[in-house]
């Protein structure tokens, strides 16, 4: 009796999560993808693909980095690449800060793992509608060393969402 009892109390916790999360409107697009256990590899491109269909409303568009205690660095260094469905390709290289001057990493979560949501671009109007296509990839470097880091540790999720502006 006290298994079904907490079996169904998970559900019901389960699908109320599910009911507020499928409620939020201001979200266009939203999705993650995981990172390999022995880390990011170097010019591993994280692809997501979406619809466009208002071409009028300005969107806040975003980068979720989901690290744990493994990441060794106060920085990430990234490279996107968003092509339109005309293949015209806007690419940026950036640069964000995962910690603070004491080492304690940025971002919300518990204390091993944080969530990070870094702008990628504001206000954003998409000229075309259509199918786009962003990709993500690291562009970490040691100190004086020109070959990025093969296998970047500590990030487990790479994700990208687009937000309406109310």
């Amino acid at each position: 009796m006290t298994t079904i009892l907490k079996k169904n109390s998970f559900l019901i916790i389960l699908f109320s999560l599910f009911l507020i999360l499928s409620c939020n409107d201001k979200i266009d697009f939203n999705a993650y993808k995981s990172i390999d256990n022995k880390g990011w590899k170097a010019n591993e491109k994280i692809l997501f693909e979406f619809d466009v269909k208002d071409t009028l409303s300005p969107k806040n568009l975003f980068i979720n980095i989901r690290n744990n205690n493994y990441y060794q660095y106060s920085n990430l260094y990234i490279i996107t690449e968003l092509i339109f469905p005309n293949e015209t390709k806007v690419i940026d290289t950036l640069q964000y800060e995962m910690a603070d001057e004491t080492g304690k990493f940025l971002g919300t979560g518990f204390p091993e793992i944080k969530e990070n949501k870094l702008f990628y671009k504001e206000k954003k109007t998409f000229p075309n509608s259509g199918k786009y296509m962003f990709n993500v990839r690291h562009a970490m470097r040691k100190n004086g060393d020109v070959k990025p880091i093969e296998f970047l540790k500590g990030i487990q999720e790479v994700g990208f969402s687009i937000e309406k502006i109310k």
